[in-house]
């Protein structure tokens, strides 16, 4: 299945990125006095799915992986935001002609832009987020276990419940939300197998309103807690459940969103995108890159919830150590999470 990461620190199996400078000198040497030529700059861009730059959670967190590592190496970074899915093979093409050394895709919708630009630009290093990569060694594929989280995420959610039913408001459905989904149905089947989990979808990952007219119904529907992925639809979720207020919590996702209802957001579900990212730039300015297929999940530290900053106190401390059990399960494979829904199905929860 390709090569799998382990973070260590603050990369994905990084072995640390060398820089060539007097390090330790008073003063650095003048490349132009020596003769020598100044080291190229790396340039490194970006390309956003529909949500944009500013959705606040899986863009966001990508372009703050590019960020970190142009602070710490020779790297120009740029991203071009997509509209519409016609805008993605001219977007990933722009980014390749202007001769960016490394291009990220945003997202599983851009595989198909993907499998025609990598090809028509073999000397261009491509990653993809969430989606297959074409078999070409100037492509890597960067994938997650997401459900894993899920599953903590729904576990929590449904102890915390007081209405024995907890929400699921999901972006565009697919089989990468499905994996959310159901990891999340999985851990409420564990929490209590009487849960009810009200899903719905918004239909994409950019209507702010419609996210919170989704996320009003499930509430109506009995819901008490959200879980959102939906992109800019998650924040209106959000919105709608911080309004709703006492007695109602979300859990946001891809970053830590707690701050952005303080109380109300009671986790996150975070997904490595921004290490993902900065790892494969500094392999690349370090010399190491390689192509493939890697995946990450709580046992290479790249999922886990969020510290849980402003809701902690609310939680019972064996709910809390409920979780770092079933977390450390999962790593050692004693909990193997649902991916599909006949799985979920058949699913049978951990005794305690």
């Amino acid at each position: 299945m390709g090569r799998v990461w382990a973070q260590c620190g603050v990369a994905f199996g990084l072995l640390g990125f060398l820089v060539s400078a007097g390090f330790g000198c008073s003063k650095a040497a003048d490349p132009k006095a020596s003769g020598k030529a100044e080291p190229k700059k790396l340039r490194i861009g970006l390309v956003t799915d529909a949500a944009g730059i500013d959705d606040g959670s899986f863009n966001m967190s990508a372009w703050e992986g590019l960020k970190k590592a142009k602070a710490e190496a020779q790297i120009e970074t740029k991203y071009l935001e997509s509209h519409e899915q016609a805008d993605y093979k001219t977007n990933l093409s722009g980014l390749a002609e202007q001769g960016y050394d490394l291009v990220f895709a945003v997202g599983f919708l851009m595989e198909d832009a993907l499998k025609e630009v990598a090809a028509a630009y073999p000397n261009t290093k491509f990653a993809i987020i969430d989606g297959s990569a074409p078999d070409s060694p100037n492509c890597v594929s960067l994938k997650f276990r997401e459900q894993e989280g899920c599953f903590l995420a729904g576990y929590l959610a449904g102890r915390m419940s007081k209405s024995k039913a907890i929400g699921f408001v999901g972006g565009l459905e697919s089989p990468l939300m499905k994996r959310f989904e159901v990891g999340y149905r999985a851990g409420a089947k564990t929490a209590d197998i009487a849960s009810r989990v009200v899903v719905k979808y918004v239909g994409n990952w950019t209507d702010v309103g419609k996210g919170k007219e989704v996320a009003l119904a499930s509430m109506r529907d009995g819901a008490d807690i959200l879980f959102v992925a939906a992109g800019k639809g998650g924040l209106g979720a959000l919105d709608a459940v911080a309004e709703r207020g006492a007695g109602f919590y979300g859990i946001g996702v891809d970053k830590d969103q707690d701050d952005l209802h303080k109380g109300r957001i009671l986790t996150s579900m975070m997904k490595g995108v921004d290490a993902a990212v900065y790892g494969v730039s500094k392999d690349l300015a370090a010399g190491t890159w390689s192509g493939g297929e890697r995946v990450v999940g709580i046992k290479e530290g790249g999922i886990k919830l969020s510290p849980m900053r402003f809701t902690k106190q609310d939680v019972a401390p064996a709910i809390l150590a409920k979780l770092d059990s079933l977390s450390k399960a999962i790593s050692d494979g004693k909990i193997l999470v649902p991916t599909t829904e006949d799985e979920v199905q058949n699913f049978v929860p951990p005794k305690n």
